[in-house]
């Protein structure tokens, strides 16, 4: 009963997500003259607003009928994410200096609900709400918050930094690598994979050294810190580079070790050994000391 009741979740995120996703046809119904910037003219003018704005109360509005309780809470999560992903990908292809921001809407709120998505596939018995990762942390969303606020003020102060196309598509390809990467590590590690530390071992646990286990012993954390990374080189956010790339390095750095005392305390020398044979997948990071 259970799983199927996380089965039906998973299906009905799809729809939401979809749902929610579709608000990129809005265009094609509100005619704004044969420009190029056509669809950036949808975007900020009134009648554009407005189509905005009763799509999604429609949308909420099915949602509230259709979906009672938890399973309205996964629809209306799944659907805003699919909306800001429609928006983003409007974005991507208006004539506008906002593009790279299209880019990173689409990677953000894709990021997030993959993490539901693979979830539901890989582990459905860890699936929860939480598993969308818009909770995230306070730092988490403190660091968010600031890539938006520093890529709106330098457009605005200095808009020449914000045109690097070619840095820009070299942090479209980290985040799509980190990316790929992750859900690749997550898939591999099938209901192994968690986004809470286990200090339980259950009778289902097993070491995975396979796929992408074999290049990196935590190849999750290796594809999350290169694609948050990736995220403000293509925004060209200067400040938040630096900033996510210490931020990340010490959180991944204590997370890797606190996990590593779980596996070791699980698998004992079969975790040990490799782990002298296979790389933590980080920079300067090699996790929890092991006296030999």
């Amino acid at each position: 009963m259970a799983g199927s009741k996380l089965v039906l979740e998973g299906r009905i995120s799809i729809i939401s997500f979809i749902s929610g996703l579709a608000v990129i046809i809005i265009p094609l119904l509100v005619n704004f003259g044969s420009h190029v910037d056509w669809i950036f003219d949808y975007l900020t003018d009134v009648n554009g607003k407005i189509a905005i704005a009763a799509y999604i109360t429609v949308i909420n509005g099915f949602l509230l009928i259709i979906y009672k309780g938890p399973l309205y809470k996964v629809a209306v999560r799944a659907c805003f994410l699919g909306f800001t992903f429609g928006c983003g990908l409007t974005l991507s292809f208006a004539d506008t200096t906002w593009t790279h921001f299209g880019w990173y809407m689409c990677s953000l709120s894709f990021f997030h609900y993959s993490e539901y998505l693979v979830t539901a596939i890989i582990n459905p018995r860890s699936l929860s709400l939480d598993s969308f990762l818009l909770n995230h942390s306070v730092e988490y969303t403190l660091a968010a918050v600031s890539s938006w606020l520093e890529f709106t003020v330098e457009k605005l102060l200095v808009p020449e930094i914000k045109q690097l196309n070619w840095l820009c598509l070299v942090g479209l390809v980290m985040v799509m690598c980190g990316e790929g990467l992750r859900k690749a590590a997550m898939l591999t590690a099938g209901s192994n994979f968690n986004h809470i530390v286990q200090n339980e071992k259950a009778q289902s646990h097993v070491l995975v050294t396979t796929g992408v286990y074999a290049l990196f012993r935590h190849p999750s954390y290796v594809g999350w810190f290169y694609r948050s990374i990736g995220t403000q080189i293509m925004l060209c956010n200067p400040i938040c580079i630096l900033g996510y790339t210490v931020a990340s390095w010490r959180f991944f750095r204590e997370r890797i070790e606190e996990e590593e005392i779980s596996l070791i305390h699980f698998f004992g020398e079969d975790y040990i050994e490799y782990k002298k044979k296979v790389f933590t997948g980080s920079p300067f990071i090699s996790g929890i000391r092991v006296n030999s």
